[in-house]
């Protein structure tokens, strides 16, 4: 995220929203914390942190804000998983708990998976603070809000009522499959996958084999290429 204190939004101290961060890099979510957390002046109060899907849900459930910052990449399932999990706060008829998308990937699959979540907008980490206050407020109010190239994968998803085109070869893999298949590509050794996402190594292989197979690819190095000609890395 760039941007500086100097280029946060000030608040009129008329409004507040309470938002939680999810994020599974500490350093990043204490600079979003110090951005845009100082609540008398841009009116964010954060309420609550998490680091992977389970302290998410949890912390979300607890607190109740009305914003969620929400990570797509996350250990034990991704932001799509917290989504799923926190449905019924999305749905509440008084004060429903709303999602706004902070990524780094700007990829049109992760932009199409969290929006079909059920997240109000998607936001990529070169955000400046003032304008992610901006989001926060707008999203709080029910507005949709995306960063403007990707405003178009969204438009282009659903601009007919015919279903959106499907990537059978990845439609084939489990949501955990797919984490394991971008870590892989990222070039992360089997260990740090496991570490990543809570499982074991053994565990992590099976998940290699498992994708190897259904895309029908030799080694780790074909499944990199082919992860990168479809932007999931």
């Amino acid at each position: 995220m760039t941007g500086t204190t100097g280029d946060s939004a000030v608040n009129d101290g008329a409004r507040r929203v309470r938002v939680v961060l999810v994020d599974d890099h500490r350093m990043f979510r204490t600079g979003v914390q110090a951005e845009i957390g100082e609540t008398a002046r841009t009116g964010v109060e954060v309420v609550g942190e998490a680091a992977d899907v389970d302290q998410a849900v949890t912390v979300i459930t607890a607190t109740r804000p009305e914003v969620v910052l929400l990570d797509v990449h996350l250990p034990g399932g991704g932001g799509v998983e917290v989504l799923r999990r926190c449905a019924p706060l999305m749905a509440a008829a008084e004060n429903p708990v709303r999602f706004l998308a902070l990524s780094v990937s700007d990829a049109a699959e992760d932009v199409i998976g969290v929006i079909r979540g059920g997240a109000r907008g998607y936001v990529t980490k070169t955000i400046t603070g003032t304008d992610l206050v901006d989001s926060v407020f707008r999203v709080q109010d029910g507005d949709a809000v995306f960063s403007p190239r990707l405003a178009g994968f969204v438009l282009d998803a659903f601009a007919s009522t015919d279903a959106p085109p499907v990537d059978e070869d990845l439609d084939r893999l489990t949501q955990r499959e797919r984490e394991v298949l971008r870590l892989i590509a990222r070039g992360y050794a089997y260990k740090e996958i496991a570490k990543q996402l809570f499982i074991s190594v053994k565990t992590v292989e099976s998940h290699v084999s498992a994708v190897l197979r259904k895309l029908q690819l030799s080694n780790r190095h074909e499944l990199t290429r082919w992860a990168t000609a479809r932007r999931l890395v």
